[in-house]
């Protein structure tokens, strides 16, 4: 890895100018506390997950939220939600080399697109501003809630409330934590992309955060429109040059997309660049 492409991520990520943006490969290497059994991240993990380990059709096994919508027509959305509390809320959880990184770097603002709550755990005893993703709520023309931690425990405020000083952990697909909200089914994704579009899944103070920056997005393939789609309006208004998605294979269709975007695709796996940045930080 060029020695001038570190300088310029690491640089970034230390100065605030660029920001982490988590997928589900940044999970690889969180397990169970009880058994060592690794974190359902993917969308062929998650779908064994849920059916307790049967295949499904060749058609819903191609992603999760194509097989979360055929369960919530069998079995309702309670269903959905139920599961990925169980799952991410409700079972001890150990690792994360990556969120433990950024975690010791304290800051400004992070996107997860993980369900989990490993970051959170680790923000646990700073003050902090929470946004969650939710879908198809009435109400509220917006797409999110807010909480602030003081450092002991989450408290809902509203956009009047929010302390900019604070740091951000954006988690656009949901969280179990304080409150469970998700994005989990076809159903859903199509009513928050289209607020996220509209600009209603975004609070403003994080419209202020995007402005001019770049990306460091880890862990994450962009062969699915859906993936891309979130990506585009969440990393929308930033730098030209938009930033650096780490793909050790990228097919054509990732190259021509992150082309359009400005993100320029580094060949490698992620726990490479960890690596070298946990050597840089020692030296």
């Amino acid at each position: 890895m060029r020695t001038k492409l570190l300088g310029d991520i690491l640089g970034g990520v230390l100065s605030g100018d660029v920001v982490p943006y988590l997928g589900p490969g940044v999970l690889g290497d969180v397990t169970s506390f009880d058994d060592g059994s690794p974190i359902p991240a993917d969308d062929t993990s998650l779908i064994m997950a849920m059916t307790g380990g049967r295949h499904l059709s060749p058609k819903l096994m191609e992603e999760f939220p194509r097989a979360a919508m055929h369960f919530e027509l069998k079995k309702g959305r309670k269903f959905l939600s139920h599961f990925l509390t169980m799952t991410y809320g409700n079972k001890p959880w150990t690792g994360g080399a990556v969120h433990e990184w950024l975690a010791s770097l304290s800051l400004p603002y992070i996107i997860d697109t993980n369900r989990d709550t490993r970051l959170q755990e680790l923000y646990a005893g700073r003050p902090h501003t929470l946004v969650s993703g939710v879908a198809r709520i009435v109400g509220s023309d917006y797409r999110f809630r807010l909480w602030e931690s003081d450092g002991s425990q989450y408290r809902s405020v509203t956009h009047d409330e929010v302390n900019a000083s604070l740091p951000v952990l954006f988690k656009p697909h949901g969280t179990p934590l304080p409150e469970p909200t998700y994005i989990a089914s076809d159903a859903d994704y199509v009513d928050y992309i289209t607020e996220l579009m509209g600009g209603f899944a975004i609070p403003g103070f994080a419209k202020l955060h995007r402005q001019g920056k770049k990306y460091l997005v880890a862990g994450l393939r962009l062969r699915r429109d859906t993936q891309r789609m979130v990506l585009s309006e969440l990393i929308a208004d930033s730098h030209e040059h938009a930033g650096w998605v780490f793909i050790e294979e990228p097919t054509s269709k990732e190259r021509r997309y992150c082309a359009t975007k400005g993100l320029e695709v580094v060949e490698a796996d992620f726990a490479s660049f960890l690596e070298i940045a946990d050597r840089a930080s020692v030296a």
